[in-house]
């Protein structure tokens, strides 16, 4: 098995970041849809542990995930731009 050069395997061990943080992401919007959902039935107790979860741990899943899909879009413009080996 050839060995991955460096820049190839930050790419690869980045996109493993991103589909992890993207399901992070996703069960944030799940559990907030379900928050909302129960406060219309009157049970509060999701909503404000989703309150107390929000700052800790959706916000920087979210801002993680933009500045690693902005990095991972760089580094496949610079792999485009970059000289070809054939």
């Amino acid at each position: 098995m050839p060995e991955e050069s460096s820049p190839m395997l930050v790419k690869k061990w980045l996109d493993r970041f991103l589909v992890v943080d993207f399901f992070l992401v996703l069960f944030g919007a799940i559990l907030f849809v379900f928050s909302i959902l129960l406060t219309s039935q009157g049970l509060n107790q999701p909503l404000i542990l989703f309150q107390k979860l929000w700052i800790p741990i959706f916000t920087p899943a979210i801002t993680l995930l933009i500045i690693a899909a902005l990095i991972n879009a760089l580094i496949n413009l610079l792999q485009t731009l970059g000289p070809r080996q054939d």
